[in-house]
């Protein structure tokens, strides 16, 4: 595996047609997400202005400037007693997948979730998404569960995985 470097900053408002876009190939590629709608550059840029800043979104700049990945920590659940779990979410540029961009941002949403106060990172992963099963297991994710049959994408039920990493 090939590691870049990658300048890590939280994204700014500027960013969302770049998050959008690799968002957009996520859904397309059917490997990240049960979200099966396409977003917009506007959607994404409302998405970035509603969040607080303890539920901070990053994204990793290849050595030319261009966002190449972006990761977040997500409100897990609305209600108080979960105050100290977070969600989170990596999204990494298909040109760019393998290269040190996921792990780079995995890593710095960890360090966040600490920083932030947080208790445990949980994620729901495809099983057949083994980039981003190797990587979560290596940076210390442990698999607590399957949901079987979690939604369908392209008239295919599919299963998740659920994870946690203990801060």
């Amino acid at each position: 595996m090939t590691t870049l470097a990658y300048r890590l900053r939280l994204a700014a408002a500027s960013d969302a047609k770049a998050i959008c876009r690799i968002y957009n190939q996520g859904i397309e590629d059917r490997i990240a997400t049960l979200e099966t709608e396409l977003r917009t550059p506007d959607e994404r840029r409302q998405w970035l202005a509603n969040r607080s800043p303890r539920h901070p979104v990053i994204v990793a700049e290849n050595g030319s400037g261009d966002v190449t990945a972006w990761a977040s920590l997500n409100v897990f659940n609305a209600r108080e007693a979960y105050r100290f779990v977070a969600d989170i979410s990596v999204y990494v540029e298909r040109g760019w997948r393998g290269k040190g961009a996921g792990r780079v941002l995995l890593e710095k949403l960890v360090e966040l979730g600490r920083q932030h106060g947080f208790h445990k990172l949980v994620l729901s992963a495809f099983p057949f998404n083994a980039g981003g099963m190797a990587l979560y297991e290596k940076l210390g994710f442990r698999t607590v569960g399957i949901y079987r049959e979690q939604g369908q994408l392209d008239g295919k039920w599919v299963d998740t995985i659920i994870m946690e990493k203990v801060l």
